[in-house]
């Protein structure tokens, strides 16, 4: 069977083959081609292997994954996907079948594999499953639910609506949707940009999919077949951004082990039931390898803690005085083992049977009905058509429970914790031809604790209504929109300050006028960020909050949900806006942070210390980069562009105020879906279509990702060049 590759001016693949099973083997080969790397990592990562190449950096996740069992979870779920739905099944295979045969070529095209001496191994089926389970494993955030328990510990109730925001590791997005009434064809036009940790290469890859029964294009993930998230088949489009659901569950475990070396498991009946355990070796490049006990009780696999000695009396609920959440051993507190419940290992389905059904989709209805399959990350959709349909719903899998349960951690061996099926998904509306989505509270409210504040959605809609109609066009615009409500109470502190030295009375003047723009190339931006960076190294160091500074108990993988500066970066909002705060006098620090900057203002703009920060694996850059500086030339070593935005802004581009200024998560890729002609349609990603160091087509879209222009999507095969023809 033939098979097509062509590409676009910017190497994107667009691939065309006689059926659905050969389309998707082409898919992997040319992802292999491209990826190799990238592949190889993400594979490793969900196999908890990683860290036998990359070295102790990538213990803590290699760690987390054994224990949470990922790779034998995706094996689950492919059984159940090969049994539910074999074509699906068999369309995986074809995937992994094509990614091996490109893999060899792949890697001896790619200098990483040679720098640390990685092999190319062997595809499964299951392994796609594995990397979506692995990259979306922490996507809704249930390491916070570790916080709130201490937050709630150490200040009380209050403190969980207190901190209630999108935290440092949450990964979210912007998308609206413009109805044909609102548009200068007539025809809806969906865009926006998905926020998430920016990778080189980046994690999401366009690409082209095409066969009788479908022509798509969209962003899919490597190591993953099909176009899941962002997908443009010509007669419907569909995007998506994080719901902010609750549908993973922490428990708090008894744990004792038997005479026989066995593990035990306290369950809510007050009996203790054997508890599954092993142990597994994990490799460390250039270190010793580590052994890691591997338990999984009735709830799940144990992500934190472990049993106590055997002999050991673990039920200790506290005459003592102690804090019941511990148990006592060898005059330490020590942590009660946590289990993790997530729906990809209580069912063993991911939601892969969506993937076919949505290439496939010709109108919203289809789009809707391949939803009700989906399972996790829990996501909100929304979808046009040429006909003028539109859908705007939350798809994914929520567990129905106790209200605690999705709050803080519940102790597994009292009753009322027990998942009692699922909860129905709920719907939006498009008002008035707009729909916005920007993990604000929405369709999805019922389903979470922790939003993203409505600034991103609102201004998006205010952005929106000040025109009467759009076109595919115009949206870029609105994705390089770089105001900041949120500065908003900060600067209504600092307008209430009096007495302050004259240094810094010229500065709260030039604040109170500053446009609270964060563009890269403002100065008083980059003021307005050492304050408030300021502030927040003064409140994570108030007295008031030490108790939450102590070093986290729980796996160096958690360790970003549990860092109290973040913490108070992200909710500074909140802090400041509360009517009190433990006695913290805020006007004393605000006064304090304005005059340690007036008296050291910073010299340079935004752009200047707000700059790019992607992850790469391995570590730093193993190849030259053109930049500030080129080898040789005597020039400052390379370093990533600078940006504008900032973390509540909707060109988001996320920094840890008090900590840093680099942007480690920002857009991942921006897209324009035009329903009335797919050709004027519109995407850009952070990098480029390869993966490969050298390639002309490595970094070519970074430049105009920076300034917000995108590149235009091509369907006309005549436009294109013909890369290879395989027959099959």
């Amino acid at each position: 069977m033939t098979v097509e590759t062509y590409r676009d001016a910017w190497g994107i693949p667009h691939l065309r083959a006689g059926d659905a099973h050969a389309l998707a083997r082409a898919q992997g080969r040319v992802t292999a081609l491209d990826r190799a790397w990238q592949l190889e990592v993400e594979r490793h990562r969900a196999q908890g292997t990683s860290a036998s190449f990359l070295g102790r950096t990538a213990l803590a996740w290699d760690l987390l994954a054994r224990r949470a069992r990922l790779d034998d979870t995706a094996r689950r779920c492919f059984a159940t996907l090969e049994r539910r739905d074999p074509e699906s099944a068999d369309w995986v295979r074809a995937y992994t079948d094509g990614v091996n045969e490109g893999l060899g070529e792949g890697a001896r095209r790619t200098p990483e594999f040679a720098i640390t001496g990685l092999v190319p191994g062997p595809w499964e089926p299951w392994h796609p499953l594995g990397i979506w389970l692995a990259t979306h494993l922490l996507f809704a955030g249930f390491p916070a639910k570790l916080w709130r328990e201490e937050a709630v510990r150490h200040l009380g109730e209050e403190a969980v609506a207190l901190f209630a925001t999108d935290g440092p590791g949450t990964s979210g997005s912007n998308g609206w949707l413009t109805g044909g009434e609102r548009t200068t064809t007539g025809r809806a036009v969906i865009a926006g940009d998905p926020h998430r940790f920016i990778e080189a290469p980046g994690v999401y890859q366009q690409i082209r999919l095409a066969c009788p029964e479908f022509d798509v294009v969209g962003l899919a993930v490597p190591g993953v077949p099909g176009i899941a998230h962002f997908g443009h088949t010509g007669p419907v489009a569909w995007a998506i951004t994080n719901a902010m659901a609750d549908y993973q569950d922490l428990y708090r475990e008894r744990l004792r082990r038997t005479a026989d070396g066995g593990v035990e498991a306290l369950d809510p009946d007050g009996r203790w039931r054997a508890a599954a355990r092993h142990v597994e070796r994990v490799e460390v490049a250039g270190a010793d390898p580590v052994e890691v006990e591997v338990i999984e009780t009735p709830r799940g696999p144990v992500i934190s803690g472990g049993p106590q000695d055997t002999g050991t009396d673990t039920r200790t609920d506290a005459p003592t005085g102690r804090n019941p959440d511990t148990t006592t051993r060898t005059g330490q507190d020590t942590p009660l083992a946590v289990a993790l419940r997530h729906p990809a290992r209580v069912t063993g389905e991911l939601g892969f049977d969506a993937l076919l059904p949505l290439l496939r989709a010709r109108s919203v209805a289809d789009v809707d009905r391949a939803l009700d399959r989906w399972a996790e990350p829990v996501n909100v959709v929304l979808a046009a058509d040429a006909d003028g349909g539109v859908l705007h719903r939350v798809a994914g899998a929520v567990p129905l429970r106790a209200e605690v349960n999705r709050i803080r951690l519940v102790p597994a061996w009292e009753p009322g914790h027990e998942w009692r099926g699922w909860h129905p998904m709920p719907r939006g509306t498009v008002d008035d031809g707009i729909a916005v989505m920007a993990n604000q509270r929405g369709p999805g409210s019922a389903l979470g604790v922790e939003f993203a504040p409505a600034h991103r959605a609102d201004r998006i809609r205010a952005l929106l209504t000040r025109k009467a109609v759009w076109s595919a066009g115009d949206m870029p615009a609105i994705h390089m929109d770089t105001h900041l409500a949120s500065a908003a109470p900060l600067l209504d502190r600092l307008a209430a300050l009096d007495g302050l030295t004259p240094a810094a009375s010229e500065l709260r003047g030039r604040l109170l006028r500053w446009d609270r723009h964060m563009d890269g190339g403002s100065t008083d931006a980059a003021v307005y960020a050492a304050v408030r960076g300021a502030v927040v190294r003064r409140l994570a160091a108030h007295p008031a909050f030490a108790a939450l500074a102590a070093p986290a108990a729980h796996p160096e993988v958690f360790h970003p949900w549990l860092a109290l500066l973040p913490r108070i970066a992200h909710a500074l909002e909140h802090l400041l806006r509360a009517e009190r705060l433990y006695g913290v006098d805020r006007a004393a620090l605000v006064r304090e942070a304005v005059e340690e900057v007036a008296a050291n203002p910073p010299r340079g703009t935004w752009g200047d210390t707000h700059r790019l920060a992607p992850w790469r694996a391995p570590a730093g850059t193993p190849y030259d980069e053109p930049g500030d500086g080129e080898p040789g030339d005597g020039e400052p070593p390379y370093r990533e562009p600078g940006l504008s935005g900032d973390h509540d802004c909707v060109l988001c581009t996320s920094t840890v105020p008090g900590l840093t200024d680099l942007s480690a998560r920002g857009p991942a890729a921006r897209y324009v879906w035009d329903l009335a002609r797919r050709d004027d349609s519109l995407w850009v990603v952070p990098f480029g279509a390869s993966g490969v160091p050298g390639s002309p087509h490595h970094r070519d879209q970074l430049p105009l990702w920076l300034k917000g222009d995108l590149v235009p999507v091509v369907t006309d095969w005549k436009l294109l060049t013909k890369e290879s023809t395989d027959g099959r």
